[in-house]
């Protein structure tokens, strides 16, 4: 059984900065690429960052050059580093992982921008 845990979201103002992480734990075959997903109330979810073993990443266009995501392999950790953070930001942001043979996704963390 594999368990993702989230942490770090919470009530931020317009222009803000949050960090989240992402901590894989149980029986984990081998990590290959890692993401962040995020879905607002009456919305798709959409995966907004990702994350290959070797560090390469890819972002939707709504988040690049705001948000930043990185990994620990050796605590099997994924981050997302949001920066200028915008109303339209509010979203519940889920932690994916592609473990060899099974994606693996977090229940969600909220994320709420406003003044």
């Amino acid at each position: 059984q594999v368990k993702l845990a989230e942490s770090g979201g919470g009530l931020v103002q317009p222009g803000g900065s949050l960090t989240l992480s992402c901590v894989a734990s149980g029986s984990l075959f081998g990590i290959n690429s890692m993401a962040w997903s995020r879905q607002a109330p009456g919305e798709r979810r959409l995966q907004i960052a990702h994350i290959t073993k070797d560090g390469a990443t890819t972002y939707d266009r709504s988040v690049k050059g705001r948000f930043t995501i990185s990994r620990d392999n050796a605590a099997n950790t994924v981050y997302l580093q949001m920066n200028d953070l915008k109303p339209e930001d509010t979203a519940d942001y889920i932690c994916v992982v592609d473990d060899a043979f099974s994606f693996y996704w977090g229940q969600g963390i909220q994320v709420t921008v406003s003044s």
